[in-house]
């Protein structure tokens, strides 16, 4: 016969058991922990997108020769500009301000003159700046092109000798520039903070008001059972949830899986205890549902969504929100899963963000323990 386990063990797993049987008869924790995170996924994943393609480009062309046409050719033959016809400028700004395009190419009267007689030609490029992330793309795609439109025309003139300078760029991790590889691992961040602390926070926090705590007080378990039972079966079911999320994101989205499984794994689950500490000790402190929902969205759930780089690079914030940004755990969950999925990083490069994980994730639990007091008041 196997020796029986010691009686601490056999009280947290009796804990983790009861909730575990709580949340299986809960279809909305259920809901919460596995439906929400794939619908959210989609959404964002499809919805928030920084890919930009089909960028209309309003044309002016003044020439209307075989030169002017070739120029208009190379801006519209990747689909990356989609072109509208206008009468004259005026016609452009009109468009331009309307909304209706983000840019409009001027091929002013003479430019295949000009390039015939082997002076410059100009042609103008309007771009509408009211977003300032759309047209530095739109600046960036036009550059390229009109590099390989000066390389052709340099090559046709009889100047195509060897460069002195010769620039290759080779575009790591995600060439394509897909925001969705980007997206995928902070989303995953987002969706295991919004499960594990609003649904400890709730679930906790509904027991202080149906009175029930009073009958777990009155029983023989300690307090580290009680917070270890009750953190378990949510643990389980937050790593199930960073399953289901990465499966979707490299099925749907084609997100790659470079680095180390057992790595990604250790940086979910010491993140999963942190964050459900930090949502235990919310229903402690609050000991309300509805507070700590509020407490739960302040304190875990929008500087997770804007303090840890998921959307906005870090570096880009004022110094006081980089320095509150190190104290978020899903900053240092980000970069690690950005560095095991898309660059095939591992220990040596990431153990600094696992150990900041791992230092809130002692801490959070420390106190909600203290803080779980076997007293009602």
């Amino acid at each position: 016969m196997s020796p029986a386990l010691p009686r601490p063990l056999r009280r947290t797993g009796a804990m983790a058991a009861k909730e575990a049987l709580h949340i299986a008869r809960d279809p909305r924790s259920l809901y919460l922990a596995l439906g929400m995170p794939v619908v959210m996924l989609l959404l964002f994943g499809y919805g928030v997108s920084f890919d930009i393609d089909h960028i209309a480009l309003a044309v002016v062309d003044q020439d209307r020769t075989e030169e002017s046409r070739t120029l208009v050719d190379a801006f519209t033959a990747a689909s990356e500009f989609s072109p509208h016809a206008a009468r004259d400028v005026e016609d452009a700004q009109t468009l331009l301000r309307r909304g209706k395009v983000l840019a409009a190419l001027v091929i002013p009267k003479g430019y295949q003159q000009r390039l015939a007689d082997g002076t410059r030609a100009d042609a103008q490029l309007l771009v509408d700046g009211a977003d300032g992330v759309v047209a530095n793309t739109v600046l960036s795609k036009s550059e390229a092109i009109a590099r390989a439109q000066t390389l052709r025309l340099a090559a046709r003139a009889g100047l195509a000798g060897a460069p002195p300078l010769s620039v290759k760029v080779w575009t790591r991790f995600n060439p394509a520039g897909r925001s969705a590889l980007f997206l995928v691992p902070g989303l995953a961040a987002y969706l295991l903070a919004i499960a594990a602390v609003l649904l400890t926070a709730l679930t906790i926090a509904g027991e202080w008001e149906r009175g029930s705590m009073e009958q777990l007080f009155a029983s023989p378990v300690g307090r580290l059972e009680v917070v270890v039972g009750k953190l378990v079966p949510y643990l389980v079911l937050g790593m199930i949830q960073l399953l289901l999320v990465l499966a979707v994101g490299a099925s749907v989205f084609d997100v790659p899986m470079r680095g180390s499984l057992p790595l990604l794994f250790a940086f979910g689950f010491v993140f999963l205890v942190g964050m459900l500490g930090q949502g235990l000790l919310v229903s402690v402190v609050t000991r309300d549902q509805l507070v700590a929902t509020q407490a739960g969205t302040l304190s875990a759930l929008l500087p997770s969504l804007l303090l840890s780089g998921m959307l906005f690079p870090i570096e880009n914030m004022p110094w006081i929100l980089q320095w509150l940004s190190r104290v978020i755990p899903a900053r240092y969950l980000v970069q690690g899963l950005r560095g095991i999925l898309l660059k095939g990083s591992g220990w040596a490069e990431l153990w600094p963000d696992l150990a900041a994980m791992s230092a809130f994730a002692v801490f959070v639990v420390a106190v909600s323990t203290a803080r779980f007091r076997r007293r009602l008041a």
